[in-house]
């Protein structure tokens, strides 16, 4: 949630914000109103312990002919009080709902609109061009012996797939390859729990409006992940982190899934959009101070993986109304896929400034001017992709060959011993 000050000192920013997502700015008066009524229950339950707390003392000393009196003025009293404890408790939670609809205050440069609006901040690499009639992915992978829908369907529906032979193998390679690069960098290896608690996935801002989205257990009220984000920012929840060495950083392997509601019909051919997939997720807590600064050093490494596949790519600054809500900043590399001749996402890194962190009770000690410790405050949390089974579409398209095989990029080739060429089966 956002900071609670910010809402009361600047709720013209806050409106602003709301604004540039496409959101109502309704949403801040209702939120200030329902803070304003918190802050007065609160005051009102205070005023009325300090008269039971007053009172009290007079029954001690009081005569025994006037206690009979003030007993009962005392059993009147308590009785206020505890109507008063559970106006605090109803205005609390009516605060807390209100300002949980109040998304994430979006960085100043983010480009307002929706899907449509976003900003190309760079592109990388020329358009691969065929002397040919280039295949899809699909039909790649079913050549190679890599992909097969078909008995994916027959087991577990629609958008399900097997990866098979070196589809399997090709995809644990670039696992292998993003965990080889997280751990160069400073990443801890995890490999998180795919069912959370409600209270994780709502703090990670993937339930509310994009709860049609997560698979629910209903019987266990366990959540299916979508991404280790959401048990990676579970991890330190409700502590507080030593951040004086420098930030947290791991690196999430998990598998993930998810409904796809509301894409029906969209991308229905082959992986680009499946219920199931793995990915390696990169998880950062850090101060708000460095945030931003850690946020360009996440897509530095998501560019530095596409480059060296030999993937042409472009970077782009993802519209207020295609954040999410937790997010404050994002941004999404495309690269390019030769067969649908457009751009299309393989990563996305998010800045969420404290907005999980507040929601998780996530924070950090500052360090006062005499070196001793100093208060706490909520962390800052990113988030980035750096390998996930999608890229196996940019991959096989792009380095296709006229006769159905695939150039392995260098790259990958020691993750498939030393494999150069994946060659067509059938």
């Amino acid at each position: 949630m956002i900071d609670p000050v910010l809402l009361r000192e600047n709720p013209e920013l806050v409106k602003r914000s709301q604004e540039a997502r496409g959101e109502s700015s309704d949403t801040v008066d209702i939120a200030l109103d329902a803070d304003r009524a918190r802050r007065a229950a609160i005051t009102a339950f205070e005023e009325l312990r300090a008269a039971q707390n007053a009172h009290g003392k007079r029954v001690a000393q009081a005569p025994k002919e006037e206690k009979a009196a003030l007993v009962a003025e005392a059993k009147e009293l308590s009785e206020r009080v505890k109507q008063a404890q559970h106006a605090v408790a109803a205005a609390e939670e009516a605060s807390a709902a209100a300002l949980a609809a109040i998304e994430n205050i979006v960085v100043d440069g983010v480009p307002a609109g929706g899907e449509d609006d976003f900003v190309t901040l760079r592109t990388h690499g020329e358009i691969p061009a065929f002397g040919f009639e280039p295949r899809d992915h699909l039909e790649l992978g079913e050549r190679l012996g890599a992909i097969d829908m078909e008995r994916g369907t027959k087991v577990s529906g629609s958008r399900f797939y097997f990866l098979t032979g070196i589809g399997a193998r090709l995809e644990i390679a670039l696992m292998n390859l993003a965990l080889d690069r997280a751990l160069q960098a400073g990443f801890t290896p995890m490999i998180p729990p795919t069912l959370v608690r409600p209270e994780v996935m709502q703090g990670t801002g993937f339930l509310g409006k994009h709860s049609a989205e997560v698979y629910h257990l209903e019987d266990d009220d366990l959540y299916l992940v979508g991404t280790s984000e959401v048990p990676l920012a579970g991890y330190h929840m409700d502590e507080i982190l030593d951040l004086s060495r420098g930030p947290k950083r791991y690196a999430g392997w998990s598998t993930c899934y998810r409904s796809e509601a509301g894409s029906y019909g969209k991308d229905t051919r082959g992986i680009i959009r499946v219920h199931q997939f793995n990915k390696l997720e990169m998880f950062v807590y850090t101060t708000p101070e460095a945030a931003e600064d850690e946020h360009v050093r996440l897509v530095e490494l998501q560019e530095r993986m596409l480059q060296d596949l030999g993937l042409s790519y472009r970077v782009i600054d993802v519209a207020a109304g295609d954040l999410g809500s937790s997010a404050a900043r994002k941004y999404d590399v495309e690269a390019w896929v030769p067969t649908q001749n457009a751009y299309r996402e393989l990563t996305s890194t998010s800045n969420c400034t404290t907005y999980q962190a507040r929601r998780l009770d996530i924070r950090h000690r500052t360090a006062s001017a005499d070196g001793k410790p100093g208060r706490t405050q909520p962390v800052a949390t990113l988030n980035g992709t750096l390998a996930t089974t999608r890229w196996i579409v940019a991959l096989l398209e792009t380095h296709q060959r006229e006769d159905g095989s695939v150039t392995v990029p260098e790259v990958l080739r020691p993750f498939l011993g030393g494999l150069e060429v994946m060659e067509p089966i059938e």
